[in-house]
């Protein structure tokens, strides 16, 4: 019997590209690539890296196409396919206690209740696993292909712990994989959700030790506060850290920072923004953050969009391209503030064509930053006004602080009825990749309705969020 091939479809041929040129279409299916069957997106990158290749395709009415192709190496073909996996998505096999999906409530769309663990979106897409449904197989390919960086959920590097955690009585088998990683120099960031009286304290001392053992292909590791929502009847009970909690966890971190950057000159261990904000203390300075690589994790976020900011309006200032006359000198100067400018904007013309009076809606967390962000804006265009509207998450309970987690019937509920202006800025984790909705699946459309007024959706960089709030791009 002639063994099966594994089949994938292709969804989409880059203009432009190998594929195009080869006249490969949507609907065609990949069958081999130098003789070898595809498996998943792992035998996909490595087999296609080479600069000489064979490439096995079937047409749609049934005429098998091999092609040979020369490309530059690592020059990629040029094609999607209908799954980005080219396989099966693996779901979580854990139960952990700390769980988000777990506390969500019913009736939102499925989507949002899948909880993926695959190591290939971690490659694709930064995504952090677990380890506990990777096989010895998986991990020699991530070795053999050399597949970087791989983002791993420890949370704890104490294996009993480890699987009390994950309710997985094999979660604490993973760390001979990790180690096999380590010796052949795979690049890995790692995360610990810390829980409260669980994995802290002692806990905590002793996995950034051990973790320190993978250094240096362990690049960074971020510490952040498990999320608790409204919806945990039934689960395991956690309670949410206090001022003084996290200022204890801060202090274990930048402790460990010091040890690791005198060693290695790297900070290695990062809290996330939240536990600084929680701790009433000041975001670090922007060397602490050895290149942002935990800014999915909401490390150093706040730094790197106030440096972006100043650096903007810096850039705008001497290319002469802010607000010009006597008001905005002074406002660069310092001599006026935002409340000026706001007086300013009241007595302004209609006509004047400065005025811009807007609106922004943001999380607990990131408001503080908004405001003293848009205060030093208002200070280069001192006819700006902009109210920050900081909005309580109703929907999952007012300890969820991050924008991403706002639902659209908070805003409309919180929003409505409050001076908004010209137009309301929202930051774009706000709302679904690629879409135009809310985790609550109301649209940006519905809310501009609701609102009455125009919705722009915010890009995360400083630059952007200048040209947004000022309405001027820069030249």
């Amino acid at each position: 019997m002639e063994e099966r091939r594994t089949e994938h479809r292709i969804r989409k041929v880059i203009p432009g590209s190998i594929a195009q040129e080869l006249e490969l279409e949507p609907g065609d299916v990949l069958l081999e690539v130098n003789g070898q069957p595809v498996e998943d997106v792992f035998d996909y990158h490595y087999l296609t890296n080479e600069e000489e290749l064979t490439v096995l395709v079937r047409k749609p009415d049934g005429e098998e196409w091999e092609l040979e192709i020369e490309k530059e190496f690592e020059e990629d073909l040029g094609i999607e396919f209908e799954n980005s996996l080219m396989d099966e998505y693996r779901s979580c096999r854990n139960k952990c206690i700390f769980c988000f999906i777990d506390q969500m409530p019913k009736g939102m769309r499925d989507t949002l209740y899948f909880k993926d663990d695959d190591s290939r979106l971690s490659f694709l897409q930064g995504n952090y696993v677990t380890l506990t449904n990777m096989s010895d197989h998986d991990i020699e390919r991530i070795i053999r292909y050399h597949l970087e960086p791989i983002n791993i959920s420890f949370h704890t590097m104490n294996p009993g712990l480890r699987c009390r955690m994950l309710n997985n009585r094999f979660a604490g088998d993973i760390f001979p994989k990790v180690e096999a990683m380590a010796r052949a120099g795979i690049e890995m960031n790692g995360q610990i959700v810390l829980c409260k009286g669980v994995n802290d304290g002692a806990e905590l001392e002793y996995s950034i030790r051990k973790l320190t053992e993978y250094l240096p292909s362990l690049k960074s590791v971020s510490v952040v506060p498990v999320g608790l929502t409204r919806f945990r009847d039934g689960l395991y009970p956690l309670e949410p850290f206090t001022a003084r909690d996290a200022g204890q966890v801060i202090d274990c971190i930048e402790a460990w920072q010091e040890r690791v950057y005198r060693e290695h000159a790297l900070h290695f261990i990062h809290a996330s923004d939240e536990w600084y904000l929680l701790a009433g203390r000041q975001i670090p300075e922007e060397t602490r953050y050895d290149g942002y690589p935990q800014l999915e994790n909401g490390v150093g976020m706040m730094r790197l969009l106030r440096e972006e900011v100043l650096g903007a309006l810096a850039r705008r200032a001497a290319a002469g391209q802010t607000d010009g006359g006597t008001a905005a000198e002074k406002a660069a100067a310092g001599q006026i503030d935002g409340r000026a400018g706001m007086q300013m904007l009241g007595s302004a013309k209609e006509t004047d064509p400065g005025r811009r009076e807007i609106s922004i809606a943001t999380g607990r967390l990131a408001a503080p930053l908004i405001r003293e962000l848009c205060a030093e804006i208002q200070r280069y265009y001192p006819l700006l006004a902009v109210h920050v509207y900081e909005i309580r998450n109703d929907f999952f309970g007012e300890s969820i602080t991050v924008s991403g987690l706002i639902t659209g019937t908070d805003l409309m509920h919180q929003l409505k009825g409050q001076p908004l202006g010209r137009e309301l800025l929202l930051p774009v984790n706000m709302l679904r990749s690629g879409e135009q909705v809310f985790l609550d699946d109301v649209s940006v459309e519905e809310l501009e309705k609701a609102l009455q007024i125009k919705v722009r959706i915010v890009k995360s960089s400083g630059q952007d969020f200048v040209a947004a709030v000022t309405g001027k791009e820069a030249g």
